[in-house]
């Protein structure tokens, strides 16, 4: 389907609902450089545990914006943010008295991190999946060079330095060849590789935004806005350069501080960043979200 948000911008949808009286929604946000139809495996073996899913292709990503991969006008986080939004109010009342789980992964991770502190009344349980807590330095190094780009080649033009920087940093992390930090299935990384929807360079207005973004996580005032009844759950693969053990934990510690009072960590052992795409994690990692479902409460709206 399509929806228009709140700014008349068409954001492209991908519904699994055909599941007959389901016990819930869960609404997937997906990573960067790729798009929800991605997560089809995913989607139906949620549906074979009776839940109904939806995915929409974040702006500057698959059927959203097909002819600008990597660009969109205006804050593609916050934008982002506020279509994720409209989408749960609309499936919310469209499966009213369900609960309802937002799964974000990487991008969508950060995106989720950021939706519970602003978003949460519309959710009911949240899973973030191959994130982390990032590192300050890191992310103030990126918003300079995002902004030095910015002004100097354009909005619209490809970051490769930051691009390079950050995808780069991954490769050399794990040290199996280009692009093998996001699995440990060669084949599935080929696939991303080939694919065009995938394998493009994001814009300087992106990586401006995203780490503008990234730089509020965890600042006082915007955790403020957490639930602190909210469960969680945090996935990710152990060898995952994203976070990994390390990163995962940290934001396991930070949401503790926060007084988050159902809050766990699920780490695939020799997993990378897309433990999906891994035969020999993806039983394991559906049936580590099928358990946090099924203790997700429906809460009353």
């Amino acid at each position: 389907m399509v929806f228009v948000s709140y700014d008349r911008k068409p954001i492209a949808v991908r519904e699994w609902t055909d599941v007959k009286d389901p016990v819930g929604v869960v609404q997937i946000a997906h990573g960067m450089n790729e798009y929800a139809a991605r997560y089809e495996k995913f989607a139906r073996a949620l549906n074979a545990l009776g839940y109904a899913v939806v995915a929409d292709d974040h702006r500057g990503h698959g059927d959203t914006d097909p002819d600008t991969l990597g660009y969109a006008a205006g804050d593609m986080f916050e934008d982002t943010l506020k279509d994720m939004a409209g989408i749960a109010r609309h499936y919310r009342e469209k499966f009213a008295g369900k609960k309802y789980v937002l799964f974000g992964f990487s991008y969508g991770s950060f995106l989720a991190q950021a939706f519970l502190e602003r978003y949460g009344r519309y959710i009911d349980g949240a899973v973030i999946a191959g994130s982390s807590r990032q590192n300050g330095a890191a992310v103030a190094f990126g918003r300079l060079a995002a902004g030095l780009g910015k002004a100097c080649k354009g909005e619209k033009a490809p970051a490769r330095f930051v691009n390079k920087a950050v995808f780069g940093g991954y490769d050399k992390k794990v040290g199996a060849g280009e692009m093998q930090w996001l699995s440990t299935n060669a084949e599935s990384n080929e696939q991303y590789r080939r694919d065009p929807q995938c394998n493009f360079v994001c814009s300087y207005n992106f990586f401006g935004a995203f780490f503008k973004g990234l730089s509020g996580l965890y600042k006082k005032r915007n955790a403020k806005g957490l639930d602190r009844s909210m469960p969680i759950l945090l996935l990710s693969g152990a060898d995952d350069p994203v976070g990994g053990t390390k990163g995962a934990r940290r934001l396991l510690a930070f949401y503790k501080k926060q007084g988050m009072r159902d809050v766990t960590l699920q780490l695939f052992e020799g997993g990378r960043h897309e433990f999906l795409n891994e035969p020999e994690h993806f039983d394991e990692a559906v049936s580590a979200v099928a358990a946090f479902l099924k203790r997700v409460p429906a809460r009353a709206r």
